[in-house]
């Protein structure tokens, strides 16, 4: 059992994402929608959103559209106050929702921005992870660079030696990764070994570890999780979905957590229509956390995690902002309108 954390801190960059509207392609007509967003700040808005205390540690530039940003994560209930606030350029992505034979896609606009230029010296971890208990970071800030990579792993070996419980959600980027390392695996593993937790599957293992995981289904997801906790020992539980695509907006997602002693594994669930899946692997990060907080087993746990992901794929934008009745009611059946 993990011990509920009394405050969370999520390091990472948040973003702008710009999004072509459904059933059209990018300038087809003169708008674009625009969401806050990005991997760690949308698991600290799902989490502020069940009733935990979280706090972003990031860099925002100074302006107007930082200030926008910003104000998106107050509303929602987190702490921003250890944002800094350097001159420079907010990271974009531009999210192309796709069509039937057309996948969805993301553009990246991020290099250069005011997260990735800040140096090892902008970050005073005695300072930023002082009342923390948690701190979840995830596999997009190192892919972001050099200074970036430096950070994520000074942030986990800091909050390790501190005491404070580490959660690594692996977020393959490979559009990022591909601008400047060819060994991604080489720079993740010092961070993961610092980790408590691991949100990653068979193919996240297969990229850390250097092997091909050939099993079929569960088989394969429980091989893949003992090969990660042998190698890490530090780990004690890794927590993974399998989706299967069924048609464009119709998935139908399982989820899992495996220990070194036993695994637990939720029932299918079918997932129709699919409004947005971005954002949805962090909302199964914060479900699952927050489960595990509650004291919930590895199966109930694995299935908060998918009910706030289940939640997520029908709204847009990158966050998930239910509540935790919300969550524990949720039904995953067609259900008449509540009067």
């Amino acid at each position: 059992m993990i011990k509920a954390p009394a405050s969370i801190a999520c390091f990472g960059e948040i973003v702008m994402r710009v999004s072509v509207p459904h059933g059209e392609l990018p300038l087809q007509s003169a708008r674009f929608e625009a969401h806050a967003g990005g991997a760690e700040a949308n698991v600290a808005v799902a989490l502020a959103a069940l009733g935990r205390k979280t706090a972003m540690i990031s860099a925002v530039p100074e302006g107007p559209i930082g200030d926008g940003v910003l104000g998106e994560l107050r509303r929602h209930g987190v702490d921003v106050a250890s944002v800094l606030r350097p001159a420079g350029r907010m990271g974009l992505y531009y999210y192309l929702p796709g069509g039937p034979m057309r996948p969805p896609e993301v553009v990246y606009d991020r290099a250069g921005s005011a997260f990735a230029e800040a140096g090892p010296a902008d970050w005073n971890w005695d300072r930023l992870l002082g009342d923390a208990g948690w701190l979840h970071v995830s596999g997009v800030t190192p892919a972001l660079g050099p200074r970036s990579a430096e950070a994520v792993l000074e942030a986990v070996t800091r909050a390790r030696a501190g005491g404070i419980g580490v959660s690594f959600d692996g977020n393959w980027r490979g559009r990022l990764w591909e601008r400047w390392q060819r060994d991604p695996a080489a720079i993740l593993k010092p961070i993961v070994a610092q980790a408590t937790l691991l949100f990653g599957n068979h193919r996240d293992a297969g990229l850390l570890l250097g092997q091909e995981f050939s099993g079929e289904g569960p088989d394969r997801r429980r091989e893949a999780a003992l090969a990660l906790l042998d190698r890490f020992p530090s780990l004690e539980y890794i927590a993974s979905t399998a989706r299967e695509i069924v048609g464009p907006d119709v998935h139908r997602i399982t989820a899992r957590i495996d220990t070194r002693d036993d695994s637990g594994a939720s029932d299918p669930v079918v997932v129709a229509p699919v409004i947005d899946r971005v954002g949805t692997g962090d909302a199964f990060a914060a479900g699952v956390l927050d489960g595990l907080w509650q004291g919930k087993g590895l199966v109930d746990a694995a299935r908060n995690g998918l009910a706030l992901s289940v939640l997520k794929h029908g709204i847009r934008g990158d966050f998930a902002p239910f509540s935790r009745p919300v969550v524990d009611r949720l039904s995953h059946v067609a259900q008449d309108i509540a009067r």
